[in-house]
């Protein structure tokens, strides 16, 4: 099976159709994310419809607050003079002054979200559309408004919710770090440094946080503890776990130099229960622990601009 299905196939839910698109789908530019964003926001407040301009509203206000600090597409993109992105350029000051679209940022929105956003959210690569759908388009002209689903309702009220909207957040970051350092694959592996103190991910060339190790793996791995396989709660206590122990490395260090990969690199880390994790120690990991290992590191692998090297290894 391809990169997705086989995610899908660990985990055939709404849950994991949300990850599908938000880690796994193509990444021209950052729209999906604020859309995400967006739809997560009414979903908690329980709105299954909304007038396209007022979802608009929100949704512009995404890209505008990013900008200020990062690049929201590729370098070297050109933009037109009615791009989104260009109108959103001009009229930053405005909106972020008012914390709200000014009417021009807000009719670029409403005109360019139907067909440059909410059309392609749901696809992965290879127009493969994932299995759950969490909005709809009704209505035409001024009289459009956005049909939340049952799915994503359901989604925005559950356990999980405030993890995924993380994961949103750590996934807009990555890619528009990428966007800014001119790498794309390769940025956890060359552009990224682990801050161990704070457990973040750093962009190597501005030294600012990128997004933190559990935000930007734990949905690769379907929100579920690596060692135990159980749900990961936002309220429990949560670790960053080396699969294969650091202490391997240490050890076989005193008695020859160490050949092996860096154990201390993205492909050997993961997060589980912090019980979970002293309960390991330095053991070495089990033959399942191995299995979640490799899918998660697989699923990275098929996210653009997000890879673990060497993920292989396991």
């Amino acid at each position: 099976m391809s990169g997705p299905a086989n995610f899908y196939a660990q985990d055939a839910s709404a849950r994991a159709s949300w990850r599908l698109a938000v880690l796994m789908g193509a990444n021209s530019r950052t729209y999906k994310f604020a859309l995400g964003q967006a739809l997560l926001e009414f979903g908690r407040e329980g709105q299954e419809t909304v007038p396209l301009a007022e979802f608009a509203a929100i949704y512009a206000l995404g890209p505008v607050r990013h900008a200020a600090h990062s690049p929201q597409a590729p370098q070297g993109e050109k933009l037109g003079e009615n791009d989104f992105l260009t109108i959103a350029a001009e009229e930053s000051t405005a909106t972020l002054e008012a914390d709200y679209p000014t009417d021009r940022l807000l009719a670029a929105a409403v005109r360019s979200m139907p067909t440059m956003v909410m059309q392609k959210f749901h696809n992965l690569r290879s127009d493969t559309a994932v299995p759950h759908a969490f909005y709809q388009l009704f209505g035409t002209g001024q009289h459009r408004s956005v049909g939340l689903t049952p799915d994503l309702l359901q989604l925005a009220h559950s356990e999980q919710a405030p993890s995924l909207a993380a994961e949103v957040g750590a996934r807009w970051n990555i890619v528009e770090t990428s966007f800014a350092a001119g790498i794309g694959r390769s940025l956890v592996e060359e552009g990224v440094l682990l801050d161990w103190d704070t457990l973040q991910l750093t962009d190597r060339r501005r030294r600012r946080s990128v997004t933190g190790i559990i935000e930007a793996t734990v949905g690769f791995q379907h929100g579920r503890c690596l060692i135990c396989d159980d749900v990961l709660g936002m309220s429990d206590g949560i670790a960053v776990e080396h699969v294969f122990p650091f202490s391997l490395m240490r050890s076989l260090e005193s008695v020859d130099s160490w050949h092996g990969p860096d154990l201390d690199s993205l492909w050997n880390l993961a997060p589980a229960h912090a019980a979970c994790n002293r309960t390991k120690s330095d053991r070495l990991p089990h033959t399942l622990e191995l299995a979640r290992l490799a899918a998660r590191n697989e699923a990275i692998m098929q996210s653009p601009t997000l890879s673990a090297a060497p993920c292989n290894t396991a």
